[in-house]
């Protein structure tokens, strides 16, 4: 597709903040307002548009897909949203360990250790460890007070949370991810560490090198649209 407008301006509204194309507001993907929260996500947005040579390349609007998913599906159902994330607590990566006597065990006691008592004292929460592959329920109470945690994110927190857990397998380290100043390559290595020890052990593919490093861009994308989409 040619590029079919010249200027790219923001605007506020009523309700938030929108990007224009030669003086007309965008839509989303389903025919929504696209309307975002701050000042600061709808500049990234216009970058994007404004960034584009004379063909427009779709796969160059990361952010406004994510955007258009925080509006055309997470905000008309924010119960099912959350009722997807909770899952990513009853099986996280980071409550299953290898056995104590395992080298690996080490490793994850040291990465993983710290994240999940954070998380257990922030929220006042406590998650079952688990030794091996074989799945124990999580305390009802700590998937109650997850849940609570979830409803008090905004929609936009919650689309870039929904793609954090898929990516990390895991919504402790996406609760992290979406907290201000959180370390985007440490949160990468914990969510990545057995594909890491792996690694170490057998050698690094090729292959499966380029799909974390895309895995990882995806990652920084959702927490920076967290980020964008915070209030001052």
């Amino acid at each position: 597709m040619k590029r079919f407008y010249k200027d790219v301006t923001v605007e506020q509204t009523g309700e938030g903040w929108r990007v224009l194309l030669d003086g007309r507001p965008i839509k989303t993907a389903g025919g929504r307002a696209q309307v975002v929260p701050t000042p600061a996500l709808a500049e990234a947005l216009a970058a994007e548009w404004d960034s584009q040579g004379e063909e427009i390349d779709t796969a160059r609007f990361p952010l406004r897909d994510l955007a258009d998913f925080a509006i055309d599906a997470v905000a008309p159902d924010r119960a099912q949203v959350i009722g997807e994330l909770l899952p990513y607590a009853e099986t996280d990566t980071l409550c299953y360990r290898a056995d104590p006597e395992e080298a690996l065990y080490k490793r994850q006691i040291a990465v993983w250790e710290p994240l999940l008592t954070g998380m257990e004292a922030r929220l006042d929460v406590q998650f079952a460890r688990i030794s091996g592959i074989v799945h124990k329920p999580q305390p009802a109470e700590t998937l109650a007070r997850l849940r609570q945690e979830l409803e008090g994110e905004s929609g936009f927190a919650l689309a870039a949370l929904k793609m954090l857990s898929s990516l990390a397998a895991s919504l402790i380290v996406a609760l992290e991810a979406v907290r201000p100043g959180a370390d985007a390559e440490a949160l990468w290595k914990a969510a990545e560490l057995e594909a890491d020890w792996q690694a170490e052990l057998w050698g690094e593919d090729w292959e499966a090198a380029e799909r974390s490093k895309a895995r990882f861009e995806a990652f920084s994308l959702a927490m920076r649209m967290a980020e964008l989409s915070r209030e001052a």
